[in-house]
């Protein structure tokens, strides 16, 4: 079943226990940023102490990281990267080339740390297509005590062309894909058209399982 609000679904073992299924796994590129901004926090927007914000429709992504029996993961730092509104990624590979095109009052990377109960909030762009990925889609690393334990994606739900982009494909059956995908929902009363989106993160390991292990 669904959880309120969020992506993530239960799966049953045995009579009695039931868990929560993990988040897939899904390929970092492209771009990791090779060069990472000065300004790192939660609000891709902005840069710094500038008054002109970033291109596109301003959205806010939220959402908690739980282990697979439902309990908040805190002090885990959630990474997200994404390219503008141009299709311009924060790498020289992509940026060097197209540096007209880049929004240079975009971010482009952020960066959260979760509290006790695992939630996270950034303030970004609603994510465009480009030629290759035919799926929008904001990229997500999690870490805890320098042990990095997911990279994924975030997709929109029932976009028409996410059945053509391969990495969403790569997530797996329908059940799978259902977990890499949110809800972008209108924000109810703006002025300036801004959406919401929910994405609950299921880590299959943290660190305190393979201690616990040890």
């Amino acid at each position: 079943m669904l959880l309120a609000g969020g992506t993530a679904l239960f799966t049953t073992r045995g009579l009695f226990a039931e868990e929560l299924m993990a988040t897939p796994r899904l390929t970092e590129g492209p771009f990791y940023p090779d060069h990472l901004p000065l300004d790192r926090d939660n609000d891709l927007i902005v840069i710094g102490d500038s008054t002109t914000p970033a291109v596109g429709e301003i959205t806010h992504l939220t959402g908690r990281i739980l282990t697979k029996a439902g309990s908040p993961v805190r002090n885990a730092s959630i990474e997200i990267w994404q390219c503008d509104a141009n299709a311009v990624y924060l790498h020289s590979r992509d940026s060097n080339g197209k540096k007209q095109q880049q929004d240079p009052n975009f971010q482009g990377y952020g960066k959260f740390e979760t509290a006790a109960d695992g939630g996270y909030r950034f303030r970004t762009i609603k994510p465009v297509p480009y030629p290759g990925r035919p799926a929008p889609h904001i990229h997500i690393k999690v870490s805890q005590n320098g042990h990095e334990l997911l990279t994924t994606q975030c997709m929109m739900r029932g976009y028409e062309k996410n059945s053509r982009d391969g990495v969403f494909r790569a997530a797996g059956d329908k059940a799978r894909q259902e977990l890499v995908m949110a809800d972008f929902k209108p924000v109810p009363d703006s002025k300036i058209g801004e959406w919401s989106a929910n994405f609950d993160i299921v880590l299959g390991r943290t660190p305190d399982d393979r201690q616990m292990k040890q």
